[in-house]
């Protein structure tokens, strides 16, 4: 009797995605919690999820109903985005990041979309749609990145 392993062998975007649902877990954050991993020929270089830097404070501590502070755009003011602490901590230990992938629980917002360009980041898989979160009409994000030459798709799963 043969057994089929592509039933038991999960596939590596599966792996990574589920990683970076798990990892939103982790967000302090009351309004929305995403998760993020960065990875480079199906190895993991860093994960991240959102929330403010570390040694500052918990949101959903200090402020436990309304939310922390929103800017002007109605965003968090005080907390990085899971991309950006993904991207940091690579940086930070030294990692390579160029030509890596980033696999996110929410689609990047423009000024993600700028750093993971910036950062040479060459593929982005994403799970939710930001614009649909924000309310807004479009994909900026996605849209910025596509233009410039990142590989970007619609994790489905």
């Amino acid at each position: 009797m043969s057994l089929d392993i592509t039933k038991i062998r999960p596939e590596f975007d599966d792996i990574f995605m589920e990683l970076a649902k798990n990892l939103a877990q982790r967000s302090h954050c009351i309004k929305a919690q995403v998760g993020a991993v960065l990875t480079k020929d199906t190895r993991i270089i860093s994960i991240g999820y959102n929330g403010p830097p570390a040694g500052t404070h918990n949101c959903d501590e200090e402020f436990p109903e309304a939310g922390c502070p929103r800017d002007a755009k109605g965003s968090c003011s005080l907390a990085l985005h899971a991309e950006q602490n993904a991207i940091l901590f690579a940086v930070k230990n030294g990692s390579n990041i160029e030509g890596a992938t980033l696999f996110v629980t929410l689609a990047p917002c423009i000024a993600c979309a700028r750093v993971i360009y910036t950062m040479k980041i060459s593929k982005v898989i994403f799970l939710h749609s930001y614009a649909a979160y924000k309310g807004i009409g479009k994909e900026e994000g996605v849209e910025f990145l596509r233009t410039f030459g990142v590989e970007v798709e619609q994790y489905f799963k």
